[in-house]
């Protein structure tokens, strides 16, 4: 409703608009949309661009759950054990040890492993009891 806005000038030129408030959160909610719109854009670009990846809400949940990161991603990333550990450059035990979390990897082992996953480092550290238990196995 542009007659209700009312312009201000200075010097002959607009320099504030007062209009009702009512208009004044309409047009928030809709800047806010449009961020949202923009932010939705750039992600989907950067998924086309495949710098950034959709994780199932399975892997999610599995991890949530208490499931060890590794065996999680690398079941979603439809790898054997046998498979990973070659990538990563290690024997399948080690790996076996690692996902029960009967061993703790090395920092150069887990980022092995995480490259060969093609996920962060912080996405395979183990957390929670599994992480304690593996610290007092060592």
């Amino acid at each position: 409703m542009k007659e209700d806005i009312q312009i201000i000038e200075r010097d002959g030129k607009p320099e504030w608009a007062v209009l009702p408030y009512e208009e004044y959160l309409q047009l928030l909610d809709q800047s806010e949309l449009l961020e949202d719109i923009r932010d939705f854009d750039v992600i989907n670009a950067a998924i086309d661009r495949r710098e950034e990846e959709l994780i199932p809400a399975e892997v999610v949940y599995a991890i949530l759950d208490g499931g060890n990161p590794i065996k999680v991603w690398r079941e979603y990333r439809e790898l054997t054990q046998q498979q990973l550990a070659d990538t990563a450059g290690i024997s399948k035990p080690y790996l076996s040890q690692i996902e029960t979390g009967k061993r703790m990897g090395t920092a150069e082992i887990l980022s092995a492993i995480a490259k060969a996953l093609d996920v962060s480092l912080d996405e395979v550290l183990t957390t929670g009891n599994n992480y304690n238990e593996a610290k007092h196995l060592k």
